[in-house]
């Protein structure tokens, strides 16, 4: 949905200029970012773009799977609890680390403290996505550590998906 060329990035250019694309018409995540994390007007805007598309393409990858009679479909939605219903999904499993790991790993990845808190404050508090989770794994260790904690999630919910 992001290539350059898609109906979706170009929809994003027309609506934010072209200012948000690289000069190879990829999209220049920092610049839309600040943007939209400035303008609660404009993160809606961007919203109104890439929601509809998103969810038309896992509708159509969900429709696939169950086609092929696949047991297990699982859908990684960054912002499940603030744009969908965790209740319609059968089994959710959040990836949550402490707010200070939350902010070290932004400033590692370039973002400077005002826009972290921008970000974070423009997503639900951990506590309240932990209350709605049936899994939780904690990401304040190592990554092998994260992968185990995965691992053993992936092991319940394929025991989960041989129940029904």
């Amino acid at each position: 949905m992001e290539r350059p060329g898609s109906p979706t990035l170009a929809e994003i250019a027309r609506q934010f200029g072209p200012q948000v694309l690289l000069p190879d018409g990829s999209l220049d995540r920092p610049r839309l970012r600040a943007i939209v994390l400035e303008d609660p007007a404009r993160r809606e805007a961007l919203n109104a773009i890439v929601h509809p598309a998103v969810q038309a393409r896992r509708d159509q990858l969900v429709r696939a799977a169950r086609t092929r009679g696949d047991a297990i479909v699982v859908n990684d939605i960054p912002l499940l609890f603030e744009v969908l219903d965790p209740g319609a999904f059968d089994l959710v499993v959040l990836v949550d680390a402490p707010e200070a790991v939350r902010r070290a790993r932004l400033r590692e990845r370039g973002l400077e403290p005002a826009e972290i808190d921008r970000l974070l404050a423009a997503q639900l508090p951990a506590g309240a996505k932990r209350g709605r989770s049936h899994i939780v794994l904690e990401n304040r260790g190592t990554l092998d550590q994260l992968k185990r904690a995965a691992w053993d999630a992936w092991q319940t919910m394929k025991k989960r998906a041989g129940r029904r």
